[in-house]
């Protein structure tokens, strides 16, 4: 799930309309319900826009368990935090949560009211940076959004869009095919051409090695390194084995 590219309402949702593809999709696994074409469940058929949420009920019926829980960089709740914001979604009083989790009942209320509190907090943030950025003109000294996934977010993912544009140009011989001239040594650059490489892949679809070797051999002969920084860098994951990639 990337955060950064969804609104709030669509992160509650659990899906977005993707104007491009003109595609209802879900955040969590990426399955897509294409616009004008009929979707079957349990021996019905249904338009997109159903369809996507009889998915999310079906396959993802603990959405919230998925928002609590995952590992992305922009959660940070603690664990105690997501267990008792969990309890409080499950419609259990107070004296309920403070039995479960071995509190009293007037910490849980004190929680409820920090919960409250760090919600118009974020709320006053939103609304002075969206205005902030919307009056920003200048779209090449806009910083590029950090994929979910990232490890060890440092300076090396501060990179504006003129930044961005000027690496592709001066590492890449060719964007369509994607071929790269060589593997930069800086970390910014890195940033750039993994990122640009890891849009060649498919979300939601498992590669074999060989699979994985055969797509980067058509970008770079050191196939081998770049898989290896795909990885080390949070756009891919593996298993322990390295008998299967995927797409973070």
């Amino acid at each position: 799930m990337e955060i950064d590219k969804l609104t709030i309402e669509e992160i509650k949702n659990g899906y977005r309309f993707d104007k491009d593809t003109n595609s209802y999709v879900c955040n969590s696994c990426g399955k897509v319900y294409e616009v004008g074409e009929i979707h079957p469940f349990d021996g019905r058929l249904f338009e997109a826009s159903r369809a996507i949420k009889i998915h999310l009920s079906k396959e993802h019926k603990d959405y919230l368990k998925e928002l609590l829980y995952n590992n992305s960089k922009y959660n940070t709740l603690t664990d105690n935090q997501k267990e008792l914001l969990f309890l409080i979604y499950s419609d259990k009083n107070d004296k309920e949560i403070a039995k479960i989790l071995d509190i009293s009942p007037s910490t849980v209320r004190h929680q409820r009211f920090m919960f409250r509190e760090k919600a118009k907090q974020a709320k006053m943030y939103l609304a002075i940076y969206e205005q902030v950025m919307e009056k920003k003109s200048h779209k090449d000294e806009a910083i590029i959004p950090i994929h979910n996934s990232a490890t060890m977010v440092d300076d090396r993912y501060l990179i504006t869009e003129k930044e961005r544009e000027q690496i592709l140009k001066t590492t890449f011989e060719s964007l369509s095919p994607l071929k790269l001239k060589t593997f930069p040594k800086k970390e910014k650059k890195k940033v750039v051409v993994l990122k640009m490489i890891s849009e060649e892949l498919e979300k939601g679809r498992g590669y074999t090695e060989k699979e994985l070797n055969e797509i980067l051999k058509e970008v770079y002969d050191d196939y081998v390194v770049i898989r290896r920084y795909l990885v080390d860098y949070g756009f891919m994951e593996r298993t322990n084995d390295c008998t299967e990639y995927w797409l973070k």
